[in-house]
C-alpha cells in the first residue's frame, strides 16, 4: 500500500476524531441525566441505563467487531459503524421515550465497538512498526484520553442550554469525519480470510460472555457473572477446534501481547475507577457542581496531551517496557496523593498537583500500552489486537467501577471510604507496574511471528 504523507497525515486526524467521539460519549451524558429525567418523568433505573447501556455494548461487542474489520474490511466497516453511531445521535436527540432513548444508546455502543478496533487498526497497517507507528498510535491515544475529559466539560456546558444537545453534538463531527474519510483512508487489500468462512459460534459466546461479564460488574449480578464464565469456557472450546477461529489462541502465546492487555486492563481499573470516585468526591464531598468537576479536571486533561506527545520519543529510547511501568507508577502516584484531600480540599495545593501527576503517568502508559498490543503482528490479526487491547480496557473499567463503589462504603465515613478507594485504585496501577516491567522488557523485533492456531 502506498500512502502520501499528506494523505497519511489527513487518515490518522480522521481515525482520531472518530476515536474521540467513541471515547466523549463515555463520560458525555453523566451530567445530563437529572435533566433528562426531570424534563421526560424517566425512573432512575431508566437513567443508569442511559450510561451503562453504551459501557455494556461497547465492552461486549468489541471483539466481533475487531475481528470483523480483519475479515471484511477495515475501511468499510468503519465507514458503516460511524454513519450508524451518527444516526443514533440524531436519533437519540429528536426522541422522547425512555426505552428508545436506552436503544439508541445500545446501538451508538455496538457502533462505537465496530468503529474503534477498525481505526485502530487501519493506523498500524498504515503507519510502519517503529517510530512512525508510535508516534501516530501515541497521538490516537491521546485523542481517546482527552475524549473523555472533553465529555465531561462539554456535558455540563450543553446541559445548562438543553439536555439533547449531549444527543446532538457527536452528528456534526461524524459527518464531517464521513464526508472526508473516503477520500483519505487508504483502501488496502481485499480481505481474503472472510472467503473460508466465518466462526459464528465463536462470535456467539464471546461476545455473549463479555458482554454478561460487563453486564454482571454494572449490576453486581452473580447469575449474569457464572452464565458469562459459562460462555467464556464454550468459547475457548469452540476456538481449539475451529479451523478459522474468530480469535486464533495462538496469539496468546505471545507473552507481550498477554502482558500489554493485562496492564491495559489494570491500568483501566484504576485511572477510569479513580474518575468515578474522584467525581463523586468533587460533587458531594467539596459541592462542587458538575461544570465546576469538568474544569477542575482540565489541568490533567492537558497534562495527557503533552506527555503523550512525548511518548514515542521516550519509547524509542528506553523501549516500551520502562516507559509503561515508569508511566504506571507516576499515575499511582498521582491517585495516591488524593489521599491528602480532605473535607475542605485546597484545589491549588493538593488536588492540582495530583491531577498533573496522574495526567504525566497517563499520558506515558497508555499509548505505550497500544503499542505493545498490537506490535509484531501481521496485518491480517491487527483488528483482532485492536479489538483485544480496547476491550481490555472496557473490561478494566467496569472492573475498577465496581470494585471501588464496593470498597467505598467499608470507610467508617464518607471522606474515609473515598480514602479506601483511592488507596485500591493505586493498588491496581502498581498492579499494573510489575506486568509491565516484567512482561514487557524485551522489545520484539520488528517482524515479531505469531503462532499458529494449534488445529491449522
Amino acid at each position: 500500500m502506498t500512502v502520501s504523507d499528506g494523505r497519511r497525515q489527513t487518515a490518522l486526524v480522521l481515525l482520531c476524531a472518530a476515536v474521540f467521539l467513541d471515547s466523549m460519549d463515555l463520560s458525555l451524558m453523566g451530567v445530563a441525566l437529572p435533566s433528562i429525567g426531570r424534563d421526560l418523568s424517566l425512573p432512575e433505573s431508566t437513567l443508569q441505563w442511559l450510561m451503562s447501556g453504551y459501557a455494556v455494548a461497547y465492552g461486549g461487542f468489541l471483539l466481533l467487531g475487531g475481528r470483523i474489520a480483519d475479515l471484511f474490511g477495515r475501511r468499510r466497516m468503519f465507514l458503516i459503524s460511524l454513519g450508524a453511531f451518527a444516526a443514533a445521535s440524531l436519533a437519540g436527540g429528536l426522541l422522547s421515550i425512555g426505552w428508545l432513548l436506552v436503544l439508541t444508546r445500545v446501538v451508538k455502543g455496538v457502533a462505537a465497538a465496530l468503529t474503534a478496533p477498525a481505526a485502530l487498526s487501519l493506523i498500524t497497517t498504515t503507519f510502519t512498526e517503529g517510530p512512525r507507528r508510535n508516534r501516530a498510535l501515541g497521538i490516537y491515544s491521546l485523542a481517546g484520553a482527552t475524549g473523555y475529559s472533553a465529555g465531561l466539560i462539554f456535558s455540563g456546558l450543553l446541559t445548562q442550554v438543553g439536555w439533547r444537545l449531549v444527543f446532538f453534538l457527536p452528528v456534526p463531527i461524524a459527518l464531517a469525519v464521513l464526508v472526508a474519510a473516503p477520500l483519505a483512508l487508504p483502501r488496502g487489500e481485499r480481505p481474503s480470510a472472510a472467503a473460508g468462512g466465518f466462526d459464528g459460534a465463536g462470535a456467539t459466546a464471546v461476545t455473549g460472555g463479555v458482554l454478561l461479564l460487563v453486564y454482571a460488574l454494572t449490576e453486581k449480578s452473580w447469575p449474569a457473572g457464572i452464565a458469562a464464565v459459562v460462555l467464556l469456557a464454550a468459547f475457548v472450546a469452540i476456538e481449539r477446534r475451529q479451523r478459522l477461529p474468530l480469535i486464533p489462541l495462538g496469539v496468546f502465546r505471545s507473552g507481550r501481547l498477554t502482558a500489554a492487555n493485562l496492564a491495559a486492563l489494570t491500568w483501566a481499573c484504576a485511572t477510569i475507577g479513580w474518575q468515578f470516585v474522584a467525581v463523586l468526591y468533587l460533587q458531594r464531598e467539596l459541592h462542587y457542581t458538575a461544570l465546576a468537576t469538568g474544569l477542575g479536571i482540565v489541568p490533567m486533561g492537558l497534562a495527557i496531551v503533552v506527555t503523550a506527545n512525548l511518548a514515542g520519543k521516550l519509547i524509542n529510547r528506553w523501549g516500551l517496557g520502562r516507559v509503561a511501568a515508569l508511566g504506571m507508577l507516576i499515575q499511582a502516584t498521582g491517585i495516591l496523593l488524593f489521599l491528602r484531600a480532605g473535607a475542605t480540599g485546597d484545589y491549588v495545593a493538593v488536588l492540582l498537583p495530583a491531577l498533573l501527576i496522574h495526567g504525566i503517568g497517563n499520558g506515558l502508559s497508555f499509548p505505550s500500552l497500544n503499542i505493545a498490543a498490537v506490535g509484531g503482528l501481521p496485518d491480517d490479526q491487527q483488528g483482532l489486537a485492536s479489538g483485544l487491547v480496547t476491550s481490555s480496557v472496557q473490561i478494566g473499567a467496569g472492573v475498577g467501577i465496581a470494585v471501588l463503589a464496593a470498597v467505598m462504603p467499608l470507610g467508617h465515613s464518607a471522606l474515609s471510604g473515598y480514602r479506601l478507594a483511592f488507596l485500591t485504585a493505586g493498588a491496581f496501577s502498581l498492579l499494573g507496574v510489575l506486568i509491565a516491567a516484567l512482561g514487557l522488557r524485551a522489545p520484539a523485533p520488528a517482524a515479531e511471528p505469531v503462532p499458529a492456531p494449534a488445529d491449522s
